[in-house]
């Protein structure tokens, strides 16, 4: 008569960070496919407020102008709140490359491309939903992996849209500030080690999130997050009330 041994772990000796942290969604395509229900029916994109319709963005809604790239502008994407450059950096497969990651002509590679096929811990945080938002394709590809800061004026690159990308910057408009600083929040305290909050930027996310509190969307979305995602914003949820 054969036995099956079971290794049972206590739910206490499990450290609350990894409880905490994407466990569920390993990739960034999936990512992108349960957010698009997320959305359906609060399609607003986060750093204009431009409405849209599948991978199509309204520009008439909120006023926005292509700046250079008609063709990226005329699409939706999915942009990493905090760049996954700034996390990326801190796996070798990124910075080194890895035995597997080589092309069908010999060469190696490393980057982005190569800690997405090896690493399964930046997978997770590649595809963690609650780092992910809705963006005007132009809007995404020039914020790059920038830092938010505030920069003085109000050049408007975009039309109407109210985001400034400058030297190096990124400024998002106000009303979505608290949603920034609240993400990288998250981020941090979910997967901490990886830099994402910089010394110089901790205060500033703090006074973002003072001043623009938790909405409905915010606490809606984290909710509809969590229920397929797995892992609960907490940095959200204590806010909402309920």
């Amino acid at each position: 008569m054969k036995f099956l041994h079971y290794i049972i772990i206590p739910l206490l000796l499990i450290p609350s960070v990894i409880l905490s942290q994407n466990n569920q969604i390993t990739s960034f395509s999936k990512s992108k496919k349960q957010l698009a229900k997320v959305y359906k029916d609060h399609p607003i994109t986060l750093y204009c407020g431009c409405s849209f319709e599948g991978k199509t963005p309204n520009f008439s809604s909120c006023g926005y102008v292509p700046k250079k790239n008609n063709k990226r502008a005329n699409r939706i994407e999915w942009e990493h709140v905090v760049p996954a450059y700034v996390f990326g950096i801190f796996f070798s497969e990124w910075t080194v490359g890895h035995p597997k990651c080589v092309k069908k002509n010999g060469k190696k590679y490393k980057g982005r491309r190569c800690a997405s096929k090896v690493n399964k811990e930046f997978k997770r945080m590649e595809a963690d939903m609650y780092n992910l938002f809705p963006a005007i394709g132009e809007v995404n590809g020039l914020r790059s992996n920038y830092p938010m800061t505030v920069i003085e004026g109000e050049e408007r690159q975009f039309g109407k849209c109210d985001v400034e990308i400058k030297r190096r910057k990124v400024e998002p408009r106000n009303e979505v500030r608290g949603e920034i600083a609240r993400t990288y929040m998250y981020m941090d305290s979910v997967y901490p080690g990886k830099g994402i909050i910089s010394k110089q930027n901790r205060s500033m996310f703090e006074e973002w999130n003072r001043s623009d509190p938790v909405d409905e969307w915010e606490c809606e979305r984290a909710k509809r997050i969590e229920r397929i995602q797995g892992n609960r914003n907490k940095i959200v949820i204590a806010k909402c009330g309920d």
